[in-house]
């Protein structure tokens, strides 16, 4: 699985489809549940920032899903500095990411910098993976083994881990908490690659289930969800620390 070319400057998007039924559906779910006091003012500009972890430790190249004891590189912690430095001006009044370690220690220095302590959200954690702690790269390790071909029959779904429609949601609680808590000022999501990725796609409207090789999440790139009120006017994408092959295992 390749990449596609991701820019590596700050790029905006087009106008965001408002007509998903998903999309529709969900937002009457949020809508219902946010408390009264939740309703902000339409022109105050509240950015919530969706960051992909650094690049992890992985001699093996496993696919290490939710396994414990997956750290930073040397190369993730640099990307995970790069990241910080970024947005060392920015106004971050929130830092919250997934429980794994590699997303906690992406977020430590971004949170030091900015004097908070890192939070933690379930709903941030990487996809539920029946391939968790194989090898899985494309004629290699487990997808070679007819044994492993019937978790394969359902690529919508899909049929071998946590449904898209599932991480979707999840992703977008945990994004609209953080809206709310750091109306008016900026919020940091530290998650991983398949959920980022199945968040953005779900925001602009589009199908869930996709090309892995096409995904645009380097390491520790940044989707800027950018709010006015409580309305999504704008996704920027960035890679402050650079590109890279999000096929990689270990990446």
């Amino acid at each position: 699985m390749s990449s596609d070319q991701p820019d590596s400057e700050m790029r905006e998007l087009p106008d965001i489809p408002v007509d998903s039924a998903e999309t529709a559906a969900l937002a009457g779910e949020s809508d219902a549940a946010a408390p009264v006091d939740a309703v902000e003012d339409d022109t105050v500009e509240t950015i919530v920032h969706v960051l992909r972890h650094g690049e992890v430790h992985n001699p093996k190249g496993i696919l290490y899903g939710r396994l414990p004891g997956f750290s930073l590189s040397v190369t993730g912690r640099a990307q995970a500095g790069a990241v910080a430095r970024s947005l060392a001006d920015h106004d971050i009044a929130v830092v919250i990411a997934s429980p794994l370690q590699r997303a906690q220690e992406t977020a430590e220095p971004i949170a030091r910098q900015h004097g908070l302590l890192v939070r933690t959200d379930e709903n941030l954690i990487e996809a539920g993976n029946t391939f968790e702690g194989l090898r899985v790269s494309v004629g290699d390790g487990a997808l070679r083994k007819p044994r492993h071909w019937w978790k394969l029959r359902d690529p919508f779904t899909p049929s071998w881990g946590e449904p898209y429609l599932q991480i979707a949601h999840r992703m977008l609680a945990a994004v609209n908490k953080a809206r709310v808590e750091a109306a008016g000022h900026e919020a940091v999501l530290v998650s991983h690659q398949l959920p980022v990725w199945t968040l953005r796609r779900f925001l602009q409207g589009q199908r869930l289930w996709h090309d892995p090789r096409h995904r645009q999440c380097s390491l520790a790139s940044l989707t800027s969800l950018v709010y006015q009120g409580d309305t999504l006017v704008d996704i920027v994408y960035s890679e402050p620390a650079g590109g890279s092959d999000p096929t990689v295992h270990g990446a």
